[in-house]
């Protein structure tokens, strides 16, 4: 076991003030600001008319205030979640007594991220069920998370908020044909749901006959849901204690409540800094944490650059960025450390300090219980809250997610038309190796002849302040995982850019609303490859492999109606290869483009 379970934390409760995570700000050059801007959210009333929900803090307009006072649900749940514990104990100790040994969570986004955040965690808990959590259409992860489970023995959750997303109804539809070829008519006792009252997974499940449906909470959006339903099912059910989890958030809410001055919230002065130093210059987040809590940067991504990042305004979060030297890094970051106590490494304690040192702003979270999570996904949903009032956006809506979803859905439709997806003319064939991109960034290759030359030209459009995001239509091996890490670490080194990595589709229900509605200092370079193995979708004229190609071309599709910095590298079905190809392809233009 990794961490914390439900063994003994209730009997061995320290006391309010050991258990709380402690924040400290080194924030030098924006000192004076900080506390002018929490002076003035004060004098504004700010703390209680958050807890009053009213939706003026964020937006003027009438049809986005009738939509925001419809997602402040966050700011309660973790008390209403504390009565019905004993409801989610008696779930779990059902799920043991079945005897299933693993758990396929089967989301997307916000019904996702949480999740895997407690399997990253706290791993496999004695007597527990292992937790797995699929959120990838690329047919070899889809056959890589089947092949790892004993489907008999498998419960399988299928989570989604609105009930309509695509990739949790294709996940379920795979995978409850799969579960009759075991079951037959009893294939629904594998299975429970996690949806809003009333949608059409709702239905399905019941239909189907699911084990169990849980509700979500219709005025709590996706990606502020990690203490509703969508986020405790999946841990209790795995054997994290929820109930101390919970209790945590709670001494989190309060210490954040509306009585709170903003001086002394330590959600809205998180909030505050972040959103000062963005109006700095300094809109980089970049995240360092402890690995017993690595994976937390991949929530926080999510949460921070769906909400803030539209009206060509946005903080750009930056997660498992490879850590490199103080001189790498820009004038545009702020840092934040979460430090586990029991599992710091003193390696990133050097870092930061010379950070520090150098005059970086620094946020450091010290958390002294894994549990303490509870605590983060609170005052982190208050910090976003607040900087999104700061930035004078709609901190709870996502309008260029469903522009992808779109692009997406009009190939597909093209391939039941066609039986095959639109035909593309490659910019530049080298080998195994196909380069795409539209007629408006083509212009922006002109005069190269090569491969390297294309890159290269391509990355000589860096500017100081931008951000280079690959976004990776792959499978995540470690291998392929490390391979993009080290083409990330090149161009981070090489022009001090920050640096974002997203795995399609995942990303696009998280970074995805940034790329295309936040600033336009992104310079995207997309991945994609040919698939082996391509499992068919049942009831669906497309496997996944032409899911997938759909998802991607609708992502290029968006970005480019958007005028982003965008081109599409296309490799064989030797990944491996291919990326070590494109790791030498970029080494090599980097060595062209000039340094800013």
């Amino acid at each position: 076991m990794r961490g914390e379970g439900r063994m003994s934390e209730n009997s061995q409760e320290r006391s309010r003030a050991q258990d709380m995570n402690h924040q400290t700000f080194s924030v030098r050059s924006c000192d004076e600001a900080v506390r002018a801007t929490l002076d003035d959210l004060q004098a504004k009333d700010f703390v209680r008319r958050l807890w009053a929900q009213d939706p003026a803090l964020w937006h003027e307009d009438p049809a986005h205030q009738a939509l925001i006072r419809n997602a402040l649900g966050w700011l309660t749940v973790s008390e209403h979640q504390l009565r019905y514990v004993s409801q989610l104990q008696v779930f779990a100790d059902e799920i043991k007594t079945a005897g299933f040994t693993h758990i396929l969570l089967l989301g997307m986004g916000g019904s996702s991220l949480c999740p895997e955040v407690f399997r990253m965690t706290f791993g496999v808990v004695p007597g527990y069920p292992e937790l797995h959590v699929l959120d990838s259409t690329v047919p070899s992860q889809v056959r890589s998370f089947e092949e790892r489970v004993d489907l008999e023995r498998t419960l399988c959750i299928v989570a989604s908020k609105s009930g309509s997303t695509t990739e949790p109804l294709v996940f379920q539809k795979y995978f409850f044909e799969r579960m009759q070829r075991i079951r037959g008519d009893r294939a629904g006792e594998n299975f429970i749901a996690i949806t809003d009252p009333g949608s059409l997974l709702e239905r399905l499940a019941r239909e189907l006959r699911f084990r169990e449906i849980f509700p979500g909470m219709p005025d709590i959006g996706g990606r502020y849901s990690a203490l509703s339903n969508f986020g405790v099912v999946p841990a209790v059910a795995m054997g994290v204690d929820v109930e101390a989890l919970l209790q945590r958030a709670e001494r989190m809410r309060q210490q954040c409540g509306a009585s709170v001055p903003a001086p002394d919230n330590p959600g809205v002065t998180l909030g505050v800094v972040l959103g000062t130093l963005a109006r700095a210059g300094r809109d980089k987040v970049t995240f360092i944490t402890s690995p017993a809590v690595s994976d937390l940067g991949a929530w926080l991504e999510q949460l921070i650059a769906e909400s803030t990042g539209k009206e060509n305004k946005g903080l750009i979060p930056v997660d498992d960025e490879p850590l490199g030297e103080a001189s790498v890094y820009d004038n545009d970051r702020v840092f934040v450390y979460i430090r586990y106590a029991d599992g710091a490494v003193p390696e990133q304690d050097t870092i930061v300090d010379a950070l520090k040192s150098e005059g970086h702003p620094v946020v450091r979270i010290d958390c002294p219980s894994l549990l303490n999570l509870g605590q983060e996904f609170f005052r982190w949903e208050v910090a976003t809250a607040t900087a999104g009032s700061l930035l004078g956006i709609n901190a709870f809506d996502q309008p260029n997610v469903q522009e992808s979803k779109d692009f997406t859905r009009f190939y597909l439709e093209e391939f039941k038309k066609n039986g095959r997806l639109p035909e593309e003319s490659s910019v530049f064939t080298d080998g195994d190796v196909r380069l795409f991109t539209d007629d408006a960034n083509h212009q922006a290759l002109k005069g190269t002849s090569s491969l390297v030359q294309a890159m290269a030209a391509h990355l000589s459009r860096v500017r100081t302040g931008d951000y280079v995001a690959i976004n990776a239509y792959l499978e995540r091996t470690p291998a392929v995982h490390e391979a993009l890490q080290r083409i990330r670490a090149l161009i981070r080194d090489k022009r001090r850019v920050a640096t974002t990595l997203g795995y399609g589709p995942r990303f696009l229900h998280s970074t995805g609303q940034l790329h295309k509605g936040g600033p336009n200092s992104g310079v995207f370079l997309q991945i994609t490859a040919d698939h082996g193995k391509d499992p068919d979708i049942p009831d669906e004229p497309y496997s996944f492999g032409t899911l997938v190609a759909a998802q991607a071309l609708g992502d290029m599709k968006s970005l480019c109606t958007r005028n982003r910095r965008v081109i599409r590298v296309h490799l064989s079905r030797n990944v491996e290869a291919g990326l070590s190809r494109l790791q030498k392809t970029v080494e090599d233009a980097l060595s062209f483009a000039p340094p800013l």
